[in-house]
């Protein structure tokens, strides 16, 4: 279903380069109560029909009952873990969250100003990271946390955009700097409504104001 979602939404000459979801250890941090939940209830169920204390159909009712409690939520995690997807394609970077009600999130390649990549010291050990993007649209920062492969990732994205750059040589003529300073304001209206601190905020800023130099 996934699948067929992003394929919707594909231009007629457009094509997915790369494809990669949240890492494994994302689902798993999501679930791992519920999987202790299932097993103590499956003991107890089988602890109470050994030692009689219930009626075994009685005891297996109220077990199974239980047990959907957690299946439910764990089956909910899943859901959202698979249908959480990142998109490279020859035109844009598209992120996709929702079950049902779908949010999509696309930044054009042409408007990438900057990509980090950051990679804790488990993160290069299990192949997890974060990738930001800075662009030049009211976007401003989009930010794909715990990605999978996030190097593999980064690259197909750069790759995707020098082949583009190629195809439209009108883009290459763009001066970067000049998109400084909107971006520098965008940044700006991000920390007022609280989502960077002032630390992040000065962070990027002197990172935009070194490409002038």
């Amino acid at each position: 279903m996934a699948k067929l979602y992003i394929e919707n939404l594909l231009g007629e000459n457009e094509r997915i380069i790369h494809s990669a979801r949240q890492h494994w250890f994302v689902l798993a941090s999501s679930i791992v109560f519920e999987i202790v939940v299932i097993l103590i209830v499956f003991a107890l169920t089988i602890t109470t029909i050994m030692q009689q204390w219930l009626h075994g159909a009685i005891a297996g009712l109220v077990g199974g009952f239980l047990m959907l409690i957690p299946i439910g939520t764990m089956t909910r995690d899943i859901l959202i873990w698979s249908n959480h997807q990142y998109y490279v394609t020859n035109w844009r970077v598209i992120q996709i969250s929702g079950i049902i009600n779908k949010n999509v999130i696309d930044s054009s390649l042409d408007k990438v100003n900057d990509v980090k990549m950051a990679q804790s010291f488990f993160g290069r050990i299990f192949g997890y990271g974060e990738i930001e993007i800075l662009t030049a649209s009211e976007l401003g920062v989009n930010l794909f946390r715990r990605i999978e492969d996030p190097i593999r990732f980064k690259t197909a994205m750069l790759n995707a955009k020098e082949s583009a750059v190629r195809r439209s040589p009108q883009l290459s003529s763009s001066s970067p700097a000049s998109d400084v300073p909107a971006m520098i304001a965008q940044l700006g209206d991000l920390r007022q409504k609280g989502i960077l601190t002032e630390e992040e905020f000065q962070q990027k800023k002197n990172d935009l104001l070194a490409k002038l130099k």
